[in-house]
């Protein structure tokens, strides 16, 4: 093998090794969804940060905490599951969350 290979082989290794570090034991931990992050209200009012655990906390009126629960991503479909029993849906569309009645946008 051409030493240049070699080289790019053991430098795909290493990159592979550390991309599976461990989140739990036995468990390779995962790039984040793109949607993850901080989504806002235009006005500020509204708070909703998707974790990359799969877990949210949504802000409402400075109350922070307001509602949290879990969450899980088919493509751009974001279903909610909230630690009180209720269930909720978005969709990100052209960058934009439309979460039931609320319109968040990404915060940079």
């Amino acid at each position: 093998m051409p030493r240049t290979a070699a080289v790019a082989l053991g430098l795909l290794a290493v990159l592979a090794a550390s991309a599976c570090k461990q989140d739990r034991p036995g468990r390779p931990q995962t790039a984040p969804h793109p949607h993850v992050g901080m989504w806002v209200t235009a006005d500020g009012r509204i708070r909703q940060e998707l974790l990359p655990d799969g877990r949210y906390e949504e802000a409402r009126d400075g109350r922070e905490r307001a509602y949290t629960g879990r969450y899980t991503v088919t493509g751009d479909h974001i279903d909610y599951f909230d630690d009180l029993g209720f269930t909720a849906t978005g969709d990100v569309r052209d960058g934009v969350l439309y979460h039931e009645h609320l319109v968040l946008y990404r915060e940079r």
